[in-house]
């Protein structure tokens, strides 16, 4: 019975039904197309464009289109789509993601609802993780698109300008996940619509979506600005921490990784550093500094989380191991690494744009994506980006010999098992493919191969650059590659033809905490219907194991007396790992569906600015813009002097002298004239002076140059008060969590919060433009420039732009000094803002 109802509701199956006869229409229009010369089949792309511009739509046109594809393929690439992957292309165009096992042509299957979509003008966007990648995908299926008269361009990081606005302005674009991002956070930073690159956003297909979709869903994208904090600081803490002892001044928590000090080590915090009370709020600076010491000493490793490169601390990639150049962990955590490990310690940055990967590709009008493995976290991308995972079945059966896993009871047992077992297949000239969770189990198992003179190949985040010719080679008789990470690495290992009958083994050494990427590690072997055989080892000592209750396993093991080269091998075992997996998929899911509601709050936020923004750049006149704002100001300013209940207590003498300094003459406004008036006649009568002198400042200047100013004042205070505004909800977000120990839902108390500090940095804004508008020197101020020069994760060179000017000294002012224009305020919160 359950069988049958497994088979009415299977929604996969009923996709792939519908699906096969559209793939049947576009085997039956082969016959019409193969036999046009190569100028018919090109002229097909000006005759579905015509038809587009006459009402038909993109589904209307799929059939033929697809048979014209897979012809020019055919011809160019000297490849065909089979049928399924003409079901994968389908999927794609319909928004959803393609689960395609390893070697079923994924690159191949994106080209037809790339071309499709191109048809549009709007432009499509293919996604890969690595720019090694974007290259190659352009420059092979570039030449298909081009043949067929579209235009393709690539966006690397390393170009101008100029060159991104060609390749964003192509139908077509090759570019990474990271690049597309920052690109579309340095747009809303721009200060003339010149200077944006990107179009709006119409179509994306990403490749590796798993990658990119949840694995680094929670890394936010972050353009930074340097603020000046003393390394000093880092040095004492890192200093005290070295002399802590685990269990008794600090305790780690190995579930959750969480490391924090005990009552021990609290005093022995406060006798070190001569102070009362660590927690007192004088001291919260060198408290997060110690926090940060602990988890750099305790928390992350070197060679699994990071590597020492040419004196830099280099981020490693827990999903891909590969080397994350340029980024670096936020909130001090790099800076107590670099302490940790005796290198220059970096200045602290200061987000200036901010947005993550969910948020970004939430934007485009019709996402869909690519993956070996998705359907295991299906119910995400249906509730976070609304796409269904379709399985495409293979075009060959899979034979494939996935073995159940061993458990040894120590890591030693394991890895001598592991290396008998490579020795052993080597001999018999079989392929092997190790799959290791870290940089230093590679280097184990190679030193231990090493000892047994079996040559090998590593492909870790220390050597990628090879990682091309590496894999070029995995499939060749007797070849033995040890990768760390393999996950999302887009290249295929083909076997070589002596070895074709044994093909390739896959051995894993631990299980990583997501089957995504055990799973895509097994699909390396066993590609378009090839023999191979996958095989985990795993040991009780794994961090998997330790995490997830492995006591009464190793109690199990003791009983029996085993010792450490008899592995146990039972479903029970294999049972409990995969239900480990399964929670802490459960527990990352819900970490990255809790960082989405935080972020919706940003984002709506981001939405405002970014869009008054746009507007701001596009308008050729911010007089009307402008007055709004400083009726806001007026009436708030009176709103703020005249709260009181009985007239005589209202504060007039305040409102005058407020308006004298910030938006008037000196005897502009009279204390006796208000005193007369209600409320709202007092803000229409200032609103009245306050134009007059407004319409008097523009006589000042040629039209052309007081638009100009209005703009430069606009976009100097906009954007740094935006950057002020993200910085103030990092540190609402850092403490809120804590609210919930008062009983008080902590999110509901962010959205509230910061919706409060949103209105108020808008109030703020208003204020200041008016201010700026009314008693900045204006010939000081015509030119546009850069409030503050941002910096990506990987910078880019914008050519001649990106040359720093010499900073000229001159009587320099103190922040904190009163600013020389006799506004009576501080010079950082007067003149000296932006700066």
């Amino acid at each position: 019975m359950i069988g049958i109802l497994k088979k009415v509701f299977d929604v996969n199956q009923r996709q792939i039904k519908r699906m096969q006869k559209t793939v049947e229409q576009i085997d039956a229009l082969e016959s019409s197309i193969k036999p046009l010369t190569d100028e018919q089949l090109k002229g097909k792309t000006i005759e579905f464009k015509e038809r587009l511009t006459k009402g038909e739509t993109v589904d209307d046109l799929l059939p033929e289109a697809f048979a014209v594809v897979r012809e020019a393929a055919n011809r160019v690439l000297g490849m065909r789509p089979y049928g399924v992957q003409l079901m994968g292309g389908i999927a794609l165009h319909e928004g959803n993601i393609s689960e395609m096992k390893t070697g079923e042509g994924k690159t191949l299957t994106s080209t037809l609802p790339v071309y499709l979509n191109a048809l549009t003008g709007k432009g499509v966007h293919v996604v890969t993780v690595n720019e090694y990648l974007a290259q190659r995908d352009a420059s092979e299926m570039g030449q298909l698109h081009e043949f067929l008269g579209l235009t393709v361009g690539i966006n690397l990081n390393s170009m101008s300008r100029e060159e991104k606005q060609a390749a964003y302005a192509a139908d077509i674009t090759y570019s990474t996940n990271n690049e597309l991002g920052f690109d579309y956070l340095r747009d809303n930073m721009v200060l003339y619509r010149e200077q944006c690159v990107q179009r709006p956003l119409n179509f994306a297909i990403i490749d590796e979506v798993d990658s990119i979709l949840v694995d680094e869903a929670r890394t936010p994208l972050i353009i930074s600005g340097q603020a000046q904090k003393s390394a000093e600081l880092y040095m004492f803490a890192n200093a005290f921490v070295r002399t802590l002892e685990n269990e008794k001044e600090y305790s780690f928590d190995v579930k959750t990784k969480n490391v924090m000090l005990t009552e021990d080590g609290i005093t022995k915090a406060e006798k070190a550093f001569h102070i009362d009370n660590l927690f007192d709020l004088k001291h919260v600076a060198l408290l997060h500094h110690i926090n940060q010491a602990l988890r750099a000493h305790v928390v992350m490793h070197l060679d699994t989380d990071y590597v020492v490169q040419e004196g830099e601390i280099v981020i490693v990639d827990q999903f891909t191991g590969r080397l994350m150049k340029g980024r670096r962990y936020s909130e001090g955590l790099h800076q107590a690494i670099e302490a940790k490990e005796g290198v220059e310690i970096q200045n602290e940055s200061m987000t200036l744009a901010t947005i993550t990967f969910q948020n970004y590709f939430r934007m485009y009008e019709k996402l869909s994506g690519m993956t070996g493995t998705a359907k295991t976290e299906e119910e995400e991308f249906r509730s976070i980006y609304n796409m269904n995972v379709i399985v495409i079945p293979t075009n060959k059966d899979i034979i494939r010999d996935d073995r159940a896993d061993l458990i040894f009871k120590s890591m030693e047992g394991k890895f001598n098992a592991v290396v008998e077992d490579i020795v052993n297949r080597h001999k018999q000239g079989q392929p092997i493919l190790v799959g290791t969770v870290a940089i230093e189990t590679s280097e184990l198992i190679s030193k231990m191969l090493t000892r047994k003179g079996v040559r090998h190949n590593i492909l870790n985040a220390k050597n990628h650059a090879r990682e091309a010719d590496i894999i070029a080679e995995a499939g060749m008789k007797g070849a033995v590659t040890i990768a760390t990470n393999m996950a999302g690495r887009g290249t295929d290992i083909k076997l070589g033809d002596d070895i074709r009958n044994v093909g390739l083994a896959v051995i894993g050494t631990e299980r990583h905490e997501s089957r995504r990427i055990d799973n895509q590690l097994r699909g390396r072997s066993g590609r378009q219907g090839d023999p191979g055989v996958t095989q985990f080892y795993l040991s009780m000592e794994d961090e998997l194991m330790r995490r997830f209750g492995s006591d009464n396993m190793k109690a199990m093991m003791d009983r029996l007396g085993m010792d450490d080269s008899q592995p146990i091998e039972s479903k029970m075992v294999s049972r409990a790992v995969e239900s480990a997996q399964k929670r802490v998929e459960g527990n990352n899911y819900d970490a990255r569906k809790q960082l989405l509601q935080y972020d919706d709050v940003l984002r709506q936020q981001r939405e405002v600015i970014y869009k008054q923004r746009q507007e701001v750049m596009d308008s050729e006149n911010l007089r009307s813009i402008i007055e709004g704002m400083m009726k806001s100001t007026i009436e708030r300013a009176v709103a703020l002097h005249t709260q009181e209940e009985i007239e005589e207590d209202w504060n007039i003498k305040g409102l005058v002298d407020y308006l004298n300094t910030n938006l008037l003459e000196e005897s502009d406004v009279k204390e006796e004239e208000l005193r007369r008036l209600a409320p709202e006649e007092m803000s229409e009568s200032i609103i009245a002076k306050l134009l007059e002198r407004y319409n008097e400042r523009e006589k000042l200047l040629p039209e052309e140059q007081t638009r100009e100013f209005e703009k430069v004042v606009v976009f100097r205070v906009v954007d740094t008060k935006w950057t002020d505004h993200i910085d103030a909800m990092d540190h609402l977000r850092e403490g809120i969590h804590l609210r919930a120990y008062g009983q008080i839902d902590p999110l509901r108390e962010y959205q509230m919060e910061g919706f409060a500090m949103f209105e108020s940095m808008i109030a703020s804004i208003e204020e200041e433009i008016s201010r700026y508008i009314m008693k900045a020197e204006i010939e000081q101020n015509l030119e546009r420039q850069e409030v503050v020069q941002g910096e990506a994760v990987h910078p880019s060179s914008d050519g001649e732009d990106a040359k720093k000017k010499p900073v000229v000294k001159g009587d320099q002012m103190g922040r904190n000094d009163l600013c020389k224009c006799g506004s009576g305020k501080k010079y950082k919160n007067c003149c000296g803002i932006g700066q």
